[in-house]
This record gives C-alpha cells, sequence and structure tokens, in this order.
C-alpha cells in the first residue's frame, strides 16, 4: 500500500462525469475570461461564506496582496501576522511596501497569539494578517474586539480555511476582507491556481474589481494601475461543481482527524488542538514530535508520504534574515522543528489510517 499526502485523482474520479461536462461546455462556449461561470461562482461563494461580495483572482497570494492594496496598505504601515506560515502571506505584505511585523503564535493551536498582537500594535499599524492555519479558525471575535478598540483593518488569510467557521459564522466574513487559495491540494481545489477576495464593503470590492483586471471595469478604460489576476471561466466551472460537495469533503477530513487522535492518543505525542467553538476543517494533520526525522523515515520505509509545515519560520527565512535577524520567536521556532503533517483527505480510507498510525505508534 502507497500512501500519498493527498491524492487529487482520486476526488476527480467521483466527480469525473460532472467536470468533463463542465470543462466541455466551456470549451464548445469560446468563452474563457470572465464569463458566466465565473459570476455564478462569486455569487455561490458569497452566498456560502455568508459575505456581500466575493471576486475570484488568479492565486491566493494575489487575493491577499489584492485585498491589502484595495485597503490602502502600504509604504510606511505595520502589518502584523504570524511567523508559522506559507511565505505568501508576508510577501504579499512586502509587495505593498509596507512592514511585515511578525509576533509568536499559541503552542496549542499554531495560530497567532492574540495577546502577543495586542503588545505589538503602534501607531503605525495599518491591518493584522491572521491565518487560519491548516484549517483551524483563530478567535476571531477576540481579535474583532482589538481591532475595533484601535480601529484596525483584518485581512484573513483563509487559504486553508474554506468552510471553517465560529458559530456558523465563516472564516473570510469576520475581516474586513478575506483571502481564499483555490491551489488544488486545498479543501477546495481547482485544477490550477486560483483565488477569491471577499468583502462586505462595496467600495472595496469595486476596488478589487478594478484591480484584477488592469484596473478597468469598461473596455479599454482605466482608472488606476491595475494587474492581470483573473479567475478563469475553466477553474470557476469545476469550482462550482467542487463547492457543491465541500460541506461534506470538511467533514469526512474531521473524521479521519479524529481517527488519527482516537489511534494516537496514547502515544505521548502532542496532537492537534481542536478547540471549542471552532470548525476546524483540518486541511492538514499536524501533529508535534521530538523523533520527527525518525517517524518520517519510518513512513517513508512504508511508502507512506508526509510533510513538514513548515520547517523555516518566515522571520529564519532567508529573503527576510537581515529584516528579522535580531528578533527570537520561540514556540514558532519550536514548533517548526518539531510538526508533521500526516496524509489527509476526503477520500483516504480508515485501512490507511490505521496503517499509517501503527507505523507512528512503532517509531514514536
Amino acid at each position: 500500500m502507497s500512501i500519498p499526502m493527498v491524492d487529487l485523482k482520486a476526488q476527480y474520479l467521483t466527480l469525473k462525469v460532472e467536470i468533463d461536462k463542465a470543462i466541455q461546455q466551456v470549451c464548445s462556449s469560446g468563452r474563457f475570461i470572465l464569463g458566466e461561470n465565473l459570476q455564478r461562482f462569486e455569487q455561490e461563494a458569497a452566498d456560502y461564506l455568508g459575505v456581500n461580495h466575493a471576486i475570484g483572482v488568479a492565486s491566493g497570494t494575489d487575493a491577499l496582496y489584492l485585498s491589502l492594496l484595495a485597503a490602502g496598505i502600504g509604504v510606511g504601515d505595520e502589518v502584523i501576522t504570524t511567523p508559522f506560515t506559507f511565505i505568501a502571506t508576508a510577501e504579499a505584505i512586502s509587495y505593498t511596501g509596507a512592514t511585515p511585523v511578525l509576533v509568536d503564535i499559541d503552542a496549542k493551536t499554531f495560530n497567532i497569539d492574540l495577546d502577543q498582537v495586542a503588545q505589538a500594535i503602534t501607531p503605525n499599524t495599518g491591518a493584522i494578517v491572521p491565518v487560519h492555519i491548516f484549517g483551524q479558525p483563530v478567535n476571531m471575535p477576540v481579535l474583532r474586539h482589538l481591532c475595533d478598540q484601535h480601529g484596525l483593518m483584518i485581512i484573513e488569510d483563509c487559504a486553508q480555511s474554506f468552510g471553517a467557521h465560529i458559530d456558523e459564522k465563516m472564516t473570510g466574513s469576520f475581516g474586513t476582507l478575506g483571502a481564499y487559495s483555490f491551489y488544488p491540494s486545498k479543501n477546495l481545489g481547482c485544477f490550477g491556481d486560483g483565488g477569491l477576495v471577499t468583502t462586505n464593503d462595496q467600495q472595496l470590492a469595486d476596488t478589487v474589481h478594478l484591480l484584477r483586471n488592469h484596473g478597468s471595469n469598461t473596455p479599454y478604460r482605466y482608472h488606476r494601475q491595475g494587474y492581470n489576476s483573473r479567475l478563469d471561466e475553466l477553474q470557476a466551472a469545476i469550482l462550482r461543481i467542487k463547492l457543491r460537495h465541500i460541506d461534506t469533503y470538511n467533514q469526512q477530513r474531521r473524521q479521519i482527524a479524529q481517527r488519527y487522535s482516537h489511534n494516537l492518543g496514547t502515544t505521548g505525542l502532542e496532537l492537534p488542538d481542536t478547540g471549542n467553538q471552532e470548525y476546524h476543517v483540518f486541511h492538514q494533520y499536524t501533529l508535534l514530535s521530538e523523533n520527527r526525522d525518525k517517524i518520517i523515515a519510518a513512513l517513508d520505509h512504508n511508502h507512506i508520504a508526509s510533510g513538514v509545515f513548515y520547517p523555516i519560520p518566515l522571520h529564519r527565512q532567508p529573503v527576510y534574515q537581515n529584516k528579522f535577524e535580531n528578533i527570537s520567536l520561540p514556540i514558532s521556532e519550536a514548533t517548526a522543528r518539531k510538526c508533521l503533517s500526516l496524509p489527509i483527505y476526503p477520500e483516504l480510507a480508515m485501512v490507511a489510517i490505521d496503517k499509517i498510525s501503527n507505523v507512528i505508534k512503532e517509531n514514536c
């Protein structure tokens, strides 16, 4: 038995008839950019997420970048975020000319430590970018209250949290704007790159629409400097089909996570914290172990994939080494040293989960 981290072909095969038909319809239409499928997907996504506006863009990175630009973030601003995330989170901030400010994470959830966020706010702080890491929502009611006190915007990084919620309120609907990724391995993934910006603010939505299409909302008339960042019709058609199944996919991920936690509960490993009111959608199932390398080697020997997300926190990345060389974020550093993510995708069989668990139990 060979077990991958994610099996994208398995999900495609369950939807093959629908997806193939949708792709053929797009091809036959001859309309590949800014067409009916995108418009319908944007409305369907907005309805699902409980927001007024959803704007399809070319990637999750663009979703973050265009959200920050639309919010007016730029040179002279500080933007507080987490070091335990994919590089795109800080990268998008840097693109605007603003300064990323990194604060440490909570040891249980791996999400940004909100007490440290409060301590990091200065007169130059323009926004907070919380990351719902691995599909676990940040405590958004607390962060919302903090930001309201200081008059700060929130741009949610929801790249890993499509469908996650707190008391039925979806991630991406708490902040000023939300940014999603539809990279193929995400909970809701397309067949290439894709992203989405959410907001309840009409003016911000209009600005993102301009930014994604060269600063234009009418042919050959350009109102501001924009970008080429459009979610194409083929991806939108595929996402429309997958969106109908996202709740089932997320519930299956939760069941897999529960099976892992049940199997590994007596090992002494630090297992994912599932929170209280938060609906964790387990983009990754990530545990901590001092014996990570030994476990990885054993899994590999048994033809089982695993991943380390993330081995180097952002303040230790070469691209930021001069900016952050004098800061220490001990929880992020310890987590990066011990974290290990196990295979997880809706089609993963229970027999495979049990095999993975047994290998880990024998080598932890």
